[in-house]
């Protein structure tokens, strides 16, 4: 097994898509309704809005196995000393192989170097993959974030944040 971390390229933009509208729907299946995971996908992982964020930085690591893309890390800063997680998503045939952890790595040293010193991801309540993955990386629950979908939907976001080794 050749896995490589590298920094996500336009290239790449139709298997990040791919992999993003997959795993982000196995997030929130049976949670919100198929009308909004349709939506949601068709703004965030469309094509050409994923090949803009490739552009701009937001969509940072890719994990290549034998070149194949099979996950993804993305984020930014949201304050001077404060990064954000926004997506991180590995294909379901190689979760539980410690590519989730090599990319959360990549794009933690990034940010340290950007100047975080705190680490923030929001995670789907109940998702039962993310919640014990962030917290075996020392991400602590903070707090608990209510927002309803253009379709009337409540949906529910759990802050953790974690404090960066600079050492």
């Amino acid at each position: 097994m050749e896995l490589s971390i590298v920094k996500a390229h336009t290239t790449y933009t139709k298997d990040i898509a791919i992999i993003c509208a997959t795993g982000w729907k196995q997030t929130v299946e049976g949670i919100l309704s198929e009308k909004h995971q349709n939506k949601n996908v068709d703004f965030w992982y469309r094509y050409h809005q994923v090949y803009r964020e490739i552009e701009a930085g937001v969509y940072s690591h890719v994990a290549l196995l034998n070149s194949e893309v099979v996950g993804v890390i993305g984020g930014g800063m949201t304050k001077s000393n404060m990064g954000e997680i926004f997506v991180l998503y590995v294909d379901e045939t190689y979760r539980y192989q410690g590519i989730g952890k090599r990319l959360l790595e990549a794009f933690t040293l990034q940010q340290i170097e950007r100047g975080a010193t705190e680490q923030w991801v929001s995670v789907q309540e109940g998702n039962q993959r993310g919640i014990p993955f962030y917290e075996a990386r020392g991400f602590l629950y903070q707090a608990k974030k209510t927002t309803y979908t253009e379709t009337k939907e409540k949906q529910v976001s759990l802050r953790f944040s974690r404090f960066l080794n600079l050492t």
